[in-house]
């Protein structure tokens, strides 16, 4: 697989940024952004149930997602954040999820987990929440096996016009809550072009207004 690290930062996100906005999240996440992403959730959870049953959701916070798995799953969830992922552990504790084989503090960049570990690898709400998107894509392409999937659950920005300059006049301010405006699909299908052993299977607009999307990728045989 081709690595991406030669790309050129497009903002000033730092992965200690990150870690600390969502710290700062965690106490109010669940009410402000439970109800919100609740539909790309359920979506996520539907896609990837159906492409396999050892699931990495990466960027898993407060493990919003976590309950509403099947029993058949067996899931491992990591998060930058350690006080999102307390929260987590609370859930699982609480709700005694017992197919929750591990919750860990990791970078979605430097997973540590050996090449072909899962069937599937959930990302929501969380490529345009890292530094350097395209080292994460290639993280979760490098830990799913041959034939598995990505399951990504994401707003995708503009290329132009005036959405477009209004995403790029906001970004220095989102950064510091933790994400980025900034992420067409065009950096989406340049990644994919530039990656050996990946192709698009699906991509959808979520309910209801359309600004977040269900995007599917596989990983070929020839990864």
């Amino acid at each position: 697989m081709a690595g991406n690290s030669a790309l050129p930062a497009v903002d000033d996100m730092r992965t200690e940024g990150v870690a600390k906005a969502y710290d700062r999240w965690a106490p109010i996440y669940d009410l402000v952004f439970g109800k919100v992403f609740a539909r790309g959730r359920s979506a996520a959870i539907t896609a990837a149930e159906q492409a396999g049953e050892r699931i990495l959701e990466v960027g898993v916070g407060t493990g919003l997602s976590l309950p509403h798995y099947s029993a058949r799953s067996r899931l491992v969830g990591v998060d930058l954040s350690a006080p999102m992922l307390e929260k987590a552990r609370e859930r699982v504790r609480q709700l005694n999820l017992r197919n929750v084989e591990q919750l860990e503090v990791m970078d979605a960049e430097h997973l540590a987990f050996a090449d072909a570990s899962f069937d599937v690898v959930v990302a929501q709400y969380v490529v345009t929440a890292v530094p350097n998107p395209e080292a994460a894509l290639d993280e979760f392409l490098r830990v799913v096996r041959p034939g598995g999937e990505i399951v990504i659950t994401s707003r995708i920005g503009a290329d132009r016009g005036l959405r477009g300059a209004i995403e790029t006049l906001l970004q220095p301010v989102v950064n510091r809550l933790g994400w980025r405006t900034e992420f067409s699909w065009q950096r989406y299908q340049a990644w994919v072009g530039r990656t050996k052993g990946v192709s698009v299977i699906e991509r959808r607009p979520l309910p209801p207004l359309g600004h977040f999307w269900l995007i599917r990728l596989r990983k070929t045989d020839a990864a």
